[in-house]
């Protein structure tokens, strides 16, 4: 796309060029503003902005993405659909949308961020309009979080007042600092406007490995119970999970008032894959790079992963986040 934005500008240019030296000066000056008048309007045309050419949610993409793309998350895919979807139709919400979606890794909590953000954005991820922020790169030290604080809150009105239809990301909120995400609480917040900035429009979206342990209990009790993965239920799962976040002093949510103030829209349970997951990733991921479907490499590599418990080999340990150099060795 850029490279024909770049064509097309040329030829124009061009074209202008030759059309300038054909005429006399005042028709030279006539041109030149109107080339500069039509630069102008090529490059608003090109530039993101933030207008429905832009963002306009496709519920439907979205859908066909996590039935299609999203395996072993029966729970997560339908919270997904329906609270983004709530949303964005909602066009004068009461609070931004947010979602803290837990499990461990490789079970899709990143995946699922990318395919909101491309049922939104017309870029995905790429969007100037959103935004991701990493507790290891962003915030490493603990001494410094008063800054980072600051900072947070800054980075958050600045980008809001830009564009309510703004998306924020804050990855390994179990490695973060806590009292940090508390910053941006009132952001949160059932508020009209703060300093005159509307934050209702936003979307809020948390990932932590933090409370994977107590949906992969729940997980294994369904399993050695002899029930079906697909019986499993939030509501199995929503109270602990927010329980044990909250009370976990070594995460970013660690007493915080975000949970403590019922801001967080939807915990989001992220259940562990089985074999059979890791068998799906692995041919959607040769579809991804237009190959031909092969269930035989797709065993081999989900064969090749780790799997618990030890003796009876049921879940991934690292669901699957390995799949794409796996991909690379066999085929």
């Amino acid at each position: 796309m850029k490279v024909a934005h770049i064509c097309l500008w040329v030829h124009v240019s061009l074209a202008a060029s030759g059309l300038v030296n054909a005429f006399d000066p005042i028709t030279t000056t006539m041109l030149v503003g109107v080339g500069a008048t039509l630069g102008r309007t090529i490059y608003r045309y090109f530039q993101e902005t933030c207008d429905p050419k832009w963002i306009a949610y496709n519920a439907t993409g979205l859908k066909t993405d996590l039935d299609s793309k999203l395996f072993g998350q029966h729970i997560a895919s339908r919270i997904i659909l329906k609270a983004v979807t709530g949303f964005m139709s909602n066009d004068n919400p009461k609070k931004p949308l947010v979602l803290s979606l837990h499990g461990w890794t490789g079970t899709g909590k990143n995946f699922v961020s990318k395919l909101i953000a491309d049922s939104i954005y017309a870029e995905g991820m790429h969007s100037s309009f959103v935004h991701v922020f990493t507790s290891t790169l962003h915030f490493p030290h603990a001494e410094q979080i008063t800054t980072y604080k600051s900072q947070l809150q800054q980075w958050v009105r600045g980008n809001v007042s830009n564009c309510e239809r703004s998306m924020f990301i804050f990855d390994e909120m179990d490695k973060m600092h806590p009292g940090l995400i508390d910053s941006i609480k009132p952001y949160l917040d059932y508020y009209d406007k703060l300093d005159g900035v509307s934050y209702r429009k936003s979307i809020f979206i948390f990932l932590s490995n933090a409370g994977g342990d107590g949906i992969i209990q729940t997980a294994l009790e369904f399993w050695n119970a002899g029930r079906n993965r697909e019986e499993i239920e939030l509501k199995d799962l929503e109270t602990a999970l927010s329980l044990s976040v909250f009370n976990n002093n070594n995460s970013g949510f660690f007493r915080t008032s975000l949970i403590d103030k019922s801001l967080v829209d939807f915990f989001v349970p992220f259940l562990p894959l089985e074999y059979r997951h890791v068998v799906q990733c692995a041919m959607a991921e040769m579809k991804a790079r237009n190959m031909k479907p092969n269930h035989d490499v797709a065993d081999n590599v989900a064969r090749d992963l780790v799997y618990f418990p030890k003796s009876e080999r049921v879940f991934s340990v690292k669901g699957c986040k390995s799949i794409e150099s796996k991909l690379d060795f066999y085929s």
